[in-house]
């Protein structure tokens, strides 16, 4: 339904599938239809992927992604979706994030949906990204796991700290909103409420399979831009980079990784600790956390999640950020990404990416420092580029 507003909305259906199969490693195909829904009129996108029997993990999953010559902004919101799904699905079946497998929703599906919508989100290039409360639905589904109720459980825990309802009074007893469904809508959304105030440039109307009877059963995507609730152009600098601060001294400091990554999986340019000793000479942390103002709201809701802070101080800042792109070397026949950091087109910087430095050393025994180095011998020439 998200594939089919994008496309309703005058995104390319090119934009889309290059995008999808850049990352699938099977066949996988996107064929938009005209359908009508209760009446009214929308667009189907239909997934059409090879017969597999694969199940693969988020760890699967990320190597495809890191490999895929996509955008950051493409990678970074499919990595964000995917792992907010592996987090869920993995607290509701009681396993760890890299032991689970995207079978319940399909794993070339999962991919066509997560990697097309990021995609076409990002060919808008929106600032802001509001949902309405999720309609969940209602009633019992069958999964890989016998019959569950409405909403699944993953979709439950995926929606925590956002507003959902079952959904019209005229909807039949069905689901209404599936896990993948719900990780899109939570990584992707700048905030959750009523259609802000701007004005529609285009309107997307997606469909799924079923049409039920007094209910039209579709997802709209309105896109424009933002004015003041009187009317006028909103001002200018609504994106501008903020750096979000909180003081926590009550935090069990075992949780602060995961925090960290939380925020980052939320959109977060950067975050980081600084130890601090405040009043009563209590030792605590200032949690500092870099980030666009269109995902300020998202952000935000995470360190009330993940944090015990009940509040947060916000600082408008200044930003110059070069611009990046990645690259690849080999060392003992292993793959390291390298990130190259550009000045007006010229190369200045190429450091390889520490993971993968781990990943060899790992495999082949050598210290981490040696394989930096080689790494970084073979990443010499690119700066010259």
């Amino acid at each position: 339904m998200l594939l089919g507003a994008l496309v309703g909305a005058g995104v390319p259906v090119d934009v889309l599938e290059d995008a999808v199969r850049a990352v699938a490693p099977e066949h996988v195909a996107l064929r938009p239809e005209t359908v009508t829904r209760n009446g009214f009129a929308a667009t189907r996108c239909h997934v059409e992927v090879a017969d597999s029997v694969t199940h693969r993990t988020w760890h699967d999953v990320a190597a495809l992604l890191d490999a895929a010559p996509l955008t950051e902004g493409v990678r970074r919101r499919a990595r964000a979706t995917f792992e907010r799904l592996a987090v869920a699905e993995a607290a509701v079946h009681g396993t760890t994030p890299d032991e689970v497998h995207f079978h319940e929703v399909g794993a070339l599906d999962a991919i066509a949906d997560v990697v097309g919508v990021a995609a076409g989100l990002e060919h808008l290039r929106l600032d802001t990204l509001v949902v309405s409360p999720v309609a969940v639905g209602s009633g019992t589904v069958r999964g890989a796991h016998g019959s569950m109720p409405v909403p699944p459980p993953a979709v439950a825990q995926l929606l925590r700290g956002t507003p959902s309802y079952a959904g019209p009074p005229t909807a039949p007893a069905m689901e209404l909103c599936t896990p993948t469904g719900a990780a899109l809508l939570t990584a992707n959304a700048t905030g959750f409420g009523p259609q802000p105030a701007m004005v529609v440039a285009e309107v997307g109307v997606g469909a799924g399979g079923r049409d039920p009877e007094g209910h039209a059963n579709v997802l709209r995507l309105l896109v424009g831009h933002a004015v003041s609730p009187t009317g006028d152009a909103a001002p200018h600098g609504t994106n501008s980079p903020l750096l979000v601060e909180t003081n926590v001294d009550d935090l069990d400091p075992r949780l602060w990784p995961n925090v960290i990554a939380s925020l980052l999986a939320a959109g977060a340019s950067d975050a980081w600790l600084t130890p601090i000793l405040m009043k009563k000479g209590r030792p605590a942390h200032t949690l500092h956390v870099l980030v666009a103002g269109d995902r300020a709201e998202a952000v935000r809701t995470e360190i009330f999640r993940q944090t015990s802070t009940i509040g947060v101080r916000e600082i408008p800042i200044g930003k110059h950020a070069l611009d990046r792109d990645m690259r690849t070397v080999a060392v003992d026949g292993f793959t390291v990404h390298v990130k190259l950091a550009l000045h007006n087109g010229v190369v200045v910087n190429a450091q390889p990416e520490y993971e993968d430095l781990a990943a060899v050393a790992a495999a082949t025994g050598r210290p981490v420092k040696d394989v930096l180095a080689e790494a970084v011998a073979a990443a010499r020439p690119l700066l010259d580029r």
